[in-house]
């Protein structure tokens, strides 16, 4: 039995259309690339903006979110837009609103965010937590809307309307770029300097047929948000002529002493859109893999007062110029941006030169601004013809009220109003609302000043309408106006070789520090250096500045060298975690060396005394303590980071450690109460590292050693200071007194010595003594130094008052 079709059914059949599957897909995938193209991914070339950023600035400005208001959720801006313009997800809209607040993003920020907007490693916080305003670059976006300068389009619905446009104040496409990925196309426009772009656009008004080379003068290249320095421009000019083109954005890096113990980079810009984490990440991932292996430690130390601040430590041994130099090559530390300037002209994509973007821009701005000298002629007109109106109707008011009052009802007053005074309908109306208050004398004067005043504004309107020449000029103001508002200094350097000389010359060094001879010096103030040069100063060698040297000892740049401190302890250190300082006019300024303290252990109360190298050969170490012990132990190579070369009683400790050298032949003794004990090096026989040492000198009742050391008496001097005991420390200038230290005769070990300073009243005891290479010198505790009295043949003799407290006593040879 046959199935019944009902007329229903047939009717279905007939809406069915055959078509080819190859044709539907072809047509779908075409109106989904044109509503890409055209409403999302692309740009409009005459504001800059893609659909949604455009909506969500307008929407923010009907809703009054304006920078003068306070902020708002962004949520509300979200769903604004979303119910009312942009039918799409909220996620998306949120990302564009993010964007244009993130001043890593855009070079001017169209939206004021407040809240967590993320940052380049980190998402944003949801919309419900962050809040959001117009920023005031914004309010010149949207500027004049209400004057009617661009045209209105109905929204999806149909319901309300959109601007297509908006009137742009400033060029934003050039000055935030912009990015996007459409079906079968992108964009990838770089941001620059509104100050620059503004002085091309104006060259370009005065001057239509400019080459691309003229406006370069003034728009030399971009200018990124995060700084930076872009290398080599053969890429810029070649964006700028055909609208695409590449170059390089290479970080703000310099080397800097990041710790004591190392030098490292310290990174204060990275390329457009890098962040910290993604080269952190880089930087692991290469030394997992064994291609770098000079890197110690990175470290993001980025904050809000001072910005972006990378330190990537570098290991000793390794030359700082040469890594930072690798990282350049295999990290994003220097990375590609590849320009792509593809945006809407008349509805349809183009690629556009630098020449073609700034009149494009201009072509808008000429629009709007003759679509604005327009309306408000339009308006200035309109209300020009009511105030007339109202100054007849002030000349003669009593026959205006006496019509008035004569009528039955508002149309016949307005048909006699019209007839009386030769009236339109709008003076008419407009008298017949006329409040009586403004019937005063005043009124009068105020209406026939507005009256003047729109007069002359209508006149300047009509001007500018009916002269280009007049209308470029309005234009130019405009521009100037934004450029003094929002205009800021180039924040990326532009440098137009490709590879730099000293780039180079860093890329060709070796990575790792060669060995090399160096010398190590110890100043009184606590700081140590190391001097790397192939000729180590000697006796005509470099001096030192600016400090005294306690002690200074040859070595290599890879060596190891010790550290004698007051607890009888050599404590080992390695002289390439020295801070390397050059020799400046033949001195060595330690001042720019770091507080040994924070290079080695030191136990509370433990005093640097010297500077030793380490190995098995020469002539061995002495040590003199203040109950007047002196220990000679030979040099021996050290398997711990620390040893101890003396044992001392409870109570004593060292005041004088040093390496022996061939020239030194006698040890020097020197106490509190100015007696001077020299007998010969080969009085003390090596004992050793567990020995207590023997007698040095023999101590009168509440007498101390204050120096120990040992000299060659031909070249050496002694040096006293003598004060009051009773006096605060440093603030006793006392006397000093220079004498060559033969005049002093040479007695045996643990004798009493013989007196080197004659105190004068008031003076008890010896402040401060040494004996060392002449000539001596001396300095103050802020380090300015101090003239020491010319030597002195008497060795008993008093001394010479000095201007202030000398702090420290040193040679001023530094071997």
């Amino acid at each position: 039995m046959a199935a019944k079709t009902t007329g229903r059914d047939e009717d279905f059949e007939q809406r069915i259309v055959d078509v080819e599957v190859s044709q539907e897909i072809e047509a779908s995938y075409l109106e989904y690339a044109y509503s890409v193209i055209y409403s999302r991914a692309l740009p409009d070339a005459r504001d800059g903006l893609k659909p949604v950023q455009r909506r969500i600035l307008y929407s923010m400005d009907q809703l009054g979110i304006r920078p003068d208001k306070p902020h708002v959720k962004c949520a509300r801006v979200v769903g604004q837009v979303m119910g009312v313009l942009h039918p799409h997800g909220d996620s998306a809209i949120y990302d564009a609103l993010v964007r244009m607040a993130q001043p890593w993003s855009l070079r001017l920020p169209l939206v004021d965010g407040h809240g967590n907007f993320g940052s380049l490693d980190a998402s944003p916080a949801a919309m419900r937590y962050t809040e959001c305003r117009m920023g005031p670059a914004a309010a010149a976006m949207t500027a004049d809307l209400d004057c009617e300068v661009v045209d209105f389009r109905p929204n999806y619905d149909g319901r309300e309307s959109e601007p297509v446009v908006l009137p742009a104040a400033f060029p934003n496409l050039l000055v935030n770029g912009a990015a996007g990925i459409a079906v079968g196309m992108a964009t990838n426009m770089a941001p620059h300097n509104l100050i620059e772009v503004v002085a091309g656009l104006k060259h370009l008004l005065d001057h239509p047929e400019a080459s691309l080379d003229d406006l370069m003068r003034f728009v030399p290249g971009p200018d990124l948000p995060g700084g930076g320095k872009i290398i080599g421009l053969d890429g810029v000019r070649q964006a700028y002529a055909s609208g695409r083109g590449a170059f390089r954005v290479r970080a703000a890096a310099r080397i800097e002493q990041v710790s004591p113990r190392r030098k490292g980079i310290v990174v204060t810009e990275l390329p457009h859109l890098v962040g910290p984490e993604k080269i952190m990440e880089q930087i692991k991932q290469l030394h997992d893999k064994k291609a770098i292996q000079g890197v110690a430690d990175v470290k993001d130390l980025t904050d809000l007062s001072h910005g972006l601040r990378l330190v990537i430590e570098i290991k000793n041994g390794i030359n700082p110029e040469a890594m930072l130099e690798t990282l350049f090559a295999k990290t994003k530390l220097e990375d590609s941006f590849a320009i792509n300037n593809v945006a809407l002209v008349e509805g349809q994509p183009r690629t556009l030169g630098l020449v073609e973007l700034m009149r494009v821009y201009l072509d808008h701005r000429l629009s709007v601004s003759l679509r604005r000298a327009q309306f408000k002629l339009a308006r200035a007109a309109e209300r020009l013809h009511l105030v007339e109106g109202l100054l007849i109707a002030i000349l003669d008011i009593d026959d205006v009220i006496a019509i008035i009052r004569r009528s039955d009802d508002v149309a016949e007053a307005r048909e006699r109003l019209k007839q009386a005074f030769d009236l339109d309908d709008p003076q008419a109306n407009h008298i017949l609302d006329l409040q009586l208050r403004r019937l005063t004398r005043l009124s009068k004067l105020e209406l026939e000043k507005e009256r003047d005043s729109l007069q002359s504004q209508i006149a300047e309107l009509s001007e500018i309408i009916a002269s280009p020449q007049r209308l470029r000029q309005v234009v130019a103001q405009d521009l100037d106006e934004v450029a003094r508002r929002f205009g800021t200094p180039r924040r990326t350097v532009l440098l137009s070789g490709a590879g730099q000389p000293e780039a180079k010359a860093a890329a060709a060094q070796p990575i790792e520090i060669p060995d090399g001879p160096a010398l190590v010096a110890l100043g009184a103030a606590g700081l140590v250096a190391r001097l790397d040069t192939a000729d180590s100063p000697g006796a005509g060698g470099p001096r030192a500045a600016h400090d005294v040297v306690l002690s200074a000892v040859r070595s290599t740049t890879l060596g190891q060298l010790g550290v004698l401190t007051s607890l009888g302890r050599v404590v080992r250190l390695q002289a390439i975690d020295l801070p390397s300082i050059p020799p400046t006019a033949g001195a060595v300024n330690l001042q720019g060396g770091a507080p040994l303290s924070e290079l080695v252990e030191l136990a509370p109360g433990e005093r640097p005394l010297g500077l030793t190298a380490l190995g098995a050969d020469g002539p061995g170490w002495a040590f003199g303590t203040r109950r007047g012990v002196v220990k000679r132990t030979a040099v021996e190579l050290l398997s711990k980071p620390a040893w101890e070369l003396i044992r001392l009683d409870e109570g004593d400790e060292v005041v004088g450690a040093l390496e022996l050298t061939e020239g030194a032949s006698d040890f020097v003794f020197i106490t509190s109460d100015a007696q001077l004990l020299r007998f010969p090096t080969a009085a003390v026989r090596p004992q050793g590292r567990g020995g207590g040492g023997m007698a040095g000198i023999k101590l009168a009742p509440g007498a101390e050693v204050v120096f120990f050391g040992a000299v060659d008496p031909g070249e050496a001097e002694v040096v006293t200071v003598a004060g009051s005991s009773a006096a605060l420390p440093g603030t006793d200038a006392g006397t000093a007194k220079v004498t060559p230290c033969d005049l002093y005769p040479a007695k045996g070990r643990a004798t009493g010595g013989v007196r080197c300073h004659r105190f004068l009243k008031g003076e008890d005891r010896l402040l401060l003594a040494w004996a060392g290479w002449a000539p001596a010198v001396a300095t103050a505790a802020s380090g300015s130094p101090i003239v020491l009295p010319t030597p002195d043949s008497r060795r008993d003799a008093s001394g010479l008052p000095v201007p202030q407290p000398i702090a420290a006593i040193g040679a001023r040879r530094l071997d």
